[in-house]
Parts: structure tokens; C-alpha cells; sequence
């Protein structure tokens, strides 16, 4: 039954007690009826059933650990103490897990991770989260905050979470046990995970096996499928899992077969393979004299000249000459000549959208949404150019919408510079991604893909003609300037375009975001800095 309830402890505190590890109902009742009679975080202490500890995280070490810029920590306004001016409720007034609380508005985001943080294996996920969810309550700017010190540890967590069911996904072995005539046989597995992700985890095996009996054995909780229902149960020892058998000899020998030396990146396998799980895997007794014999059986392989289809990228007009017979219908129109008033070149602006939207210049177009063109006014002063769409931008048909624009956006707003007055795009149109799951995950454009954009972000800058370029990331400042840029060695200066347009060099935002936590603050700090100079540009030549 999700969680056990609420009581006052000899301080006063409340004790918040969950029935289990990863009682996510029991943590949604208890924060209610917490948030109902407004008692703050720091008032509250997160216990599970049975824990040889009374309280699961302390105070004081978690105020240190998630203090810094922008963490909220401890404050709604200023420095003023959460909970201040709220009230104090009387121990009545808390309503009983599995009451009827005031239901609370919160982000998707929070419940989705939520989802993943109750797996993780920290004692202070729960405090974490109900201060998270408080904080929500009293600071709606939190909910757009993509820096927020609270916000990132809590992302990291969940991260780690989701990298370890997916870790687990992969590396789990099963070893097969005869149990008798007219049974079928028994696959058991051993794994060892980092967090509280067996059972949450449990269905993937469930489905993907559905006609096998199997168990997968943990160290904390353990999980078997008799072909009809999941069943749970308590940890178990390395020892109780089967020896290797026949069956891990043909996985061996398959995997030896399989084994492409020409495509060994060491580091990368270490990456994606963690050494700590090669005790549990078979295939790892493979990997030395495998990766060792690489380089020789490799040799004639790199010695051949590599065969490449070429595809001919077609180039739109960029100047007034007539188009050909051979143009197709749906290219945008010429660019009107340099005198042309605004309403003139908003409407080739306009023309150019609905164009790109049929682009297929480059293989984006096949698995991308939609064309994700540039917004903003005809005659804007300053153009900023990203890399390219994300998800958020890929379905909305929007730039810089998603975490990457929200941090654009606070640094918009912190500068001074409107949005509504700037012309907003990116050098690639399509949103280029890999799936993990049903989870898709950016992946930097190839050369060949940003030129076949760059007819479409140079007719923007035709048609803007705007004072002064800000590029953000290296793909946005090789497309305006035409050659490699070293952004960490050439941000916050500003460089010279062939058309006598200066161009300021700067971080993309999404770079920040995936900067060290401990580095982020200073880093968003050097990147207003770099900002900041767009607002004074050099004259155009």
C-alpha cells in the first residue's frame, strides 16, 4: 500500500514515512497534504518502512550540496527563508496520506522526472523533489529557469537513472537452467545495478521474452516471469546464479564473428561498455586479443580508397539574374535590389518560408517534422544564427523554443535586447537526431548538410540585412563566415563577413547546458559578457 503516513517529531518537524524505495504514490500524497498546509522543506524529513535510520537525508548537508546561482535554495524571494509569511499549520490541519489534498499544477517536466528520480540509489531524491515541487509553488519563473542549480541536479540524477535501466537493457546475460522433463527451461541472469531500476525496468524484459521463464537476479530486488505475471522478490548473492553453460559458447563464437576492427574506437566502447560490467560479461574474456589484433586485421581494409556516392546539392538563386526553364515552380523568388523598401522584402521574406518548407536539398528532410525557418522582423538590427532545431523547435516549427532558447531568451530579457525587434534562425532547417528508445538525441549537422542550407540563410541575410550577425556555436559560425571558426579561442570578438557585415563569435547556449554544473554559473556569466557587445556593434562596411 503507497505510503504510510504523516507525523510530528519531538522538533516539531513533520516525518514524512513512504512504504518503499521507490513509492512515488506514496510521495505524491504526502507532498499534497504537506503543500496544503504549507509546510516548507527544510520542516521535513523523508524516512522509508523498515530503514535502519530514522531520517533519509540530512538538512544541513543537502542545503550545502544544491546551494549556488540561481538554486533557490532555502529562499522564494531574495533571501528571505521559505515558508516565511505562510503560517505555521497546526499538526491537524495536515490532511492524512490518501486524503483528498488540493491537487497542484506542475510542469510536465517535473513529473516526468519525478518518474526517474524515485529510482535513484540517493538518499536525498525525496527531499530533492518535494523542495523542487514547493519551489514551484512560490517561484513560477522556475519553470523556464534552464539553469537552475536544483533544476540541473535533479536532471543529472535522472539522467543517471535512465543511463542505467539502459545500461541494464544491454548487458543483462541470461544462462539457461534444465528443470525436468515437461518444464520449460529457466534463464537466470545476474546483474548488479547502480540505482533502484529492477522493477521499473522489469516490463522491457517482459516484453521482448514474453514466451521464455526467466529471473534476473540483483543484489537488491530480483524479478521472474513464469510466461503469465511478473513476480518480485528480495535481493539475492552472485552465487545463486548458474555457471556458464553451452549457450555462452555460441554467444562467443558470434560475437568473435561480428567483431569489425576497422570500427574500434576504444575509448567510445569504454564509453558505452563501462569496464565495471565486464566481470558479468562473457564476451569480455573476447575484447583484449580482439582489440589487440585490430591494427593488423584492419590494414587492408584503411589501404583501399573509400567509395562515396555524391549527391549534387542544388543552389538556389541568390541574385536577380531570370530563372531557367529548369528552375522549379516552388523556388522562392529573386532578392529585390538593395533600395527595395521593407513591405517589398518581407514579402520575398515570406515567399522564401513557404519555399523552404519543400526543401529536400539534404536527407534531413526524410525524418525531420518540418522546416524550422527563421521569425522575427524584416528589418531587425541584430540576426542571431544557431546551429540547428531541436525536438522542441522540430515539432513546433519555432527556433530557439526549447531549453537551449529558454536560456536565449533569460539572456534577451537580462540584456535588455527584445526578441520581437531581432531576426532569430539557424544555419541547418531540419532537425537532425538519432532515436534511443523513443528519446530523440541531437546530432551535430555534417559539413554537407550546412551547405545545403546556406542558400537559405543567405537569402535571410539578403532579405534582413541586418546590422550586425551574432553567431552561436562553431556550424553557425562556419555557415556566415565560410571557414572553420574556433569558437573557444575567437568568442566575444568580432569578425568581418564578405559583404562587409560584422559578425560576433559566441557560445550556442545548448553548450552551456551541457557544461559541468559547478562550471555553468561563471560560464552563463562569460557568455552575457560576449552578449553584451551585440548591443553596440561595429558599423557595416
Amino acid at each position: 500500500m503507497p505510503g504510510l503516513g504523516l507525523r510530528v517529531g519531538a522538533d516539531g518537524n513533520r516525518i514524512a514515512e513512504l512504504a518503499g524505495e521507490t513509492d512515488l504514490a506514496g510521495f505524491r500524497s504526502a507532498a499534497r497534504a504537506l503543500i496544503a498546509a504549507r509546510v516548507a522543506p527544510e520542516r521535513v524529513t523523508w524516512t522509508i518502512a523498515g530503514s535502519p535510520t530514522a531520517g533519509l537525508f540530512d538538512i544541513a548537508d543537502f542545503e550545502s550540496r544544491s546551494a549556488g546561482p540561481g538554486s533557490g535554495s532555502g529562499s522564494v524571494e531574495g533571501n528571505r527563508p521559505l515558508g516565511l509569511g505562510l503560517g505555521t499549520a497546526a499538526d491537524s490541519d495536515i490532511k492524512p496520506v490518501g486524503g483528498t489534498a488540493t491537487p497542484l499544477l506542475v510542469p510536465r517536466r517535473f513529473v516526468q522526472l519525478a518518474e526517474s528520480l524515485v529510482l535513484h540509489i540517493d538518499p536525498a531524491r525525496f527531499a530533492l523533489l518535494y523542495r523542487l515541487l514547493w519551489r514551484l509553488q512560490h517561484e513560477p519563473s522556475l519553470r523556464d529557469d534552464a539553469i537552475d542549480a536544483q533544476w540541473l541536479q535533479a536532471d543529472r540524477m535522472a539522467h543517471a537513472v535512465r543511463r542505467d535501466q539502459h545500461k541494464m537493457t544491454a548487458f543483462v546475460r541470461f544462462r539457461q537452467i534444465e528443470r525436468g522433463a515437461g518444464q520449460a527451461p529457466l534463464f537466470v541472469a545476474w546483474y548488479e545495478p547502480d540505482h533502484h531500476i529492477v522493477e521499473a525496468t522489469a516490463p522491457f524484459f517482459m516484453r521482448r521474452f514474453a514466451q521464455m521463464h526467466w529471473s534476473i537476479l540483483t543484489p537488491r530486488r530480483s524479478v521472474s516471469w513464469d510466461g503469465l505475471q511478473l513476480h518480485l522478490a528480495d535481493g539475492a548473492a552472485r552465487d545463486d546464479a548458474p555457471p556458464p553453460d553451452a549457450g555462452e559458447a555460441l554467444w562467443l563464437t558470434y560475437y568473435q564473428n561480428i567483431f569489425n576492427p576497422a570500427r574500434l574506437k576504444l575509448a567510445m566502447m569504454r564509453k558505452e561498455m563501462p569496464v565495471r560490467y565486464w566481470k558479468n560479461l562473457p564476451e569480455a574474456t573476447l575484447i583484449s586479443p580482439l582489440t589487440a589484433a585490430a591494427h593488423q586485421r584492419s590494414g587492408t581494409m584503411v589501404a583501399q580508397e573509400p567509395t562515396q556516392a555524391l549527391r549534387t546539392i542544388r543552389r538556389l538563386p541568390a541574385s536577380n539574374a531570370a530563372m531557367t526553364d529548369a528552375d522549379h515552380a516552388d523556388l522562392p523568388p529573386p532578392i529585390p535590389d538593395r533600395d527595395a523598401p521593407p513591405d517589398q522584402r518581407a514579402a520575398a521574406l515570406e515567399q522564401t518560408r513557404q519555399a523552404a518548407r519543400g526543401c529536400t536539398n539534404c536527407p534531413l528532410y526524410q525524418h525531420a517534422t518540418q522546416t524550422v525557418f527563421g521569425a522575427g522582423q524584416v528589418d531587425a538590427r541584430l540576426m542571431f544564427v544557431g546551429e540547428q532545431p531541436g525536438d522542441h523547435e522540430d515539432l513546433r516549427g519555432e527556433a530557439f523554443v526549447g531549453p537551449a532558447g529558454q536560456l536565449f531568451d533569460k539572456a534577451m530579457n537580462e540584456l535588455g535586447i527584445e526578441r520581437s525587434q531581432a531576426y532569430v534562425t539557424n544555419a541547418v532547417k531540419h532537425f537532425k537526431f538519432e532515436l534511443r528508445g523513443k528519446r530523440r538525441i541531437h546530432k551535430t549537422p555534417a559539413q554537407r548538410e550546412a551547405a545545403a542550407c546556406l542558400d537559405w540563410l543567405e537569402r535571410e541575410v539578403a532579405l534582413v540585412r541586418p546590422q550586425a550577425i551574432v553567431a552561436l556555436g562553431a556550424t553557425a559560425a562556419r555557415a556566415v563566415l565560410g571557414r572553420t571558426v574556433a569558437v573557444t579561442r575567437e568568442r566575444g570578438t568580432w569578425q568581418l563577413r564578405g559583404d562587409g557585415t560584422p559578425v560576433l563569435v559566441t557560445l550556442h547556449p545548448s553548450a552551456l547546458l551541457r557544461a559541468p554544473l559547478e562550471e555553468r554559473g561563471q560560464g552563463y556569466a562569460d557568455w552575457l559578457d560576449d552578449l553584451r557587445l551585440a548591443k553596440t556593434p561595429p558599423e557595416r562596411r
